[in-house]
Order: C-alpha cells, then sequence, then structure tokens
C-alpha cells in the first residue's frame, strides 16, 4: 500500500513540477522567447483546446450552411425551396401550354382550318425556319423616311354592332389595286390587292408579331396581334421582315410583296382582318386609294 501511495503521489506531485520551455537562435543561441511550464498548465491547455474545437465543429455543423456538405443530412428548407419551385414550374409550362394553343390556332385561322381545344400531341411545337432576309438600302431608307413622315391614316369607323367606344385608326398594308374582295361563302376571308413586284408591305397597326413563317398553301405568311383583340394576316410574301415576337408600328415595313404559295396565281398581297376570332371585311375599315 505505501509504494502504491507513493507511486500516486509522485505522479501527481510531478504534475506541479516546473519546465521551462526556451526558443533560441541556432546559431548566435540567442533567447528568443521563454516559457514557465508545468505538467498541469500543459494537460489544461490542450483540454481546453480540445474542448473549444469540439463546440466549434458542433456549431458549424448545427447551424450553419455547411451541414448541406455532410452526406445524408436532412435539409428541410431545402426541400421547401425545391417543392417551390416544382410548383412554379408547373405553373409556367401550363401558361407556355396556353400560349403554344393559342398560337397554333392562330396559324389553324391563317390556313383556313377550325380551331381546336387541345394541342394534337403528332404536332411538333416548335420548327425552326429559315427567312430571307434583304440588306438595306438607300431606297429602303428613303422609304422609312417617308412612311414616318406619313400622316394621313385611315379612320376605323365604330360600328354599331361593336362595343368598342374608341377610335382607332388602321393604316393601309400596300396601295395597290384591289382584284378579289370579302367573300366568307367562297372561304375567301380577306381581299387581295395587286401591286409592283418588291413592294413593302405595312403594318396596319400597331402591335406584336405572333406568327411569321412558311405555309404550304400560303408562302411566307405573317400575322400580328393588335389590341382591342384585332388580328390582321398577310400572307403570298415573297420574304418577311418581322420573326415572331417583335414588336411593330403601324405603317412599319413587315414584309415584301410576292407570289408564294400554292393558292397564289400571281405577285399579290391576300390581307386579313379578324375580330374577336372572326373574319371582317377590311374594306369597312380602312379606306384604300
Amino acid at each position: 500500500m505505501k509504494e502504491k501511495d507513493k507511486k500516486e503521489k509522485s505522479f501527481f506531485s510531478k504534475l506541479h513540477d516546473k519546465y521551462r520551455l526556451v526558443v533560441m537562435n541556432d546559431d548566435t543561441f540567442e533567447k528568443k522567447l521563454s516559457f514557465r511550464l508545468t505538467r498541469l498548465n500543459v494537460f489544461v491547455f490542450f483540454g481546453t483546446f480540445s474542448i473549444f474545437l469540439i463546440i466549434a465543429t458542433i456549431y458549424l455543423i448545427a447551424f450553419t450552411p455547411l451541414r448541406e456538405y455532410i452526406p445524408g443530412y436532412a435539409d428541410f428548407n431545402t426541400r421547401k425551396v425545391l417543392r417551390e419551385l416544382m410548383i412554379k414550374t408547373d405553373s409556367l409550362e401550363n401558361e407556355l401550354n396556353r400560349k403554344e394553343l393559342y398560337i397554333y390556332n392562330i396559324r389553324n385561322i391563317i390556313k383556313g382550318n377550325d380551331p381546336v381545344v387541345e394541342y394534337p400531341d403528332s404536332v411538333e411545337k416548335k420548327t425552326d425556319f429559315t427567312i430571307e432576309k434583304l440588306p438595306r438600302s438607300r431606297e429602303d431608307s428613303l422609304l422609312r423616311a417617308e412612311i414616318e413622315s406619313q400622316v394621313q391614316y385611315n379612320r376605323w369607323i365604330t360600328e354599331e354592332t361593336s362595343s368598342r367606344k374608341n377610335m382607332t385608326f388602321l393604316f393601309p398594308p400596300i396601295n395597290g389595286i384591289i382584284t378579289n374582295y370579302f367573300n366568307p361563302a367562297e372561304d375567301h376571308y380577306g381581299i387581295d390587292i395587286v401591286a409592283d413586284k418588291n413592294e413593302p408591305i405595312k403594318a396596319t397597326l400597331d402591335g406584336t408579331v405572333i406568327f411569321s413563317n412558311w405555309t404550304l398553301e400560303t408562302g411566307y405568311t405573317i400575322g400580328i396581334q393588335h389590341a382591342n383583340n384585332l388580328i390582321s394576316i398577310y400572307k403570298h410574301n415573297s420574304a418577311l421582315l418581322k420573326k415572331e415576337g417583335s414588336p411593330v408600328k403601324a405603317g412599319e415595313a413587315i414584309a415584301i410583296i410576292g407570289k408564294t404559295g400554292f393558292l397564289s396565281t400571281g405577285t399579290h398581297l391576300h390581307f386579313e382582318l379578324w375580330l374577336d376570332g372572326r373574319p371582317v371585311n377590311p374594306l369597312d375599315y380602312i379606306a384604300f386609294n
């Protein structure tokens, strides 16, 4: 027992033994730093430092974004964000489908087909076509200046059947000779205007291009959505100057007259106006020269 007590006493007594830690210059043996230490001081320092490291690590893992990098850690906030993003994605997808169905029905109207309620799965939603681009010439610049300076617009006379009380002005798409008139009984929902070759087609009103592509029957065709649910359509062009989604101003050149498409019999413009989804006679709204 005495030997055991002696050993324990000697161990605890050694904890209080003092030591000196000296940092010296190896070349000059000059003393730079000196520390008085005991074994107890060293144990306390390293023990406290270890506890601090453990607490700091637990804090970083539990209360900082670093926990997201731990494999298998469940982050409920991330799941909530992902759920909200999925809901927004579904809403955007539904809205995109509605817009594509709307554009598809506009194309059906342009082609003379009936509108549909659902977008057919057999039809590709996006098809790229190469549209001929014309270089800007001196004559084109003069034409643009002439159109911009023109102030005589045709008046859109409100009819008794129309609920619109405001007055709107429509610009004639082209000056020429009308060779075929509006006749819905024969499925001719617009008028045909003959003009010189390479004459520019102008937008009849401010709006946004909703269709600008090639069709088998009507060739290069462009359609513009205007205010008050009015749509203007220009068919059989030789080239298109505007793309889908482009904003246009009344009197701005949007195409070049041509004779493209199987239904074309010569160089002319087939011009249509659709109001509230129904074709109307352009001569009731525009005074052609």
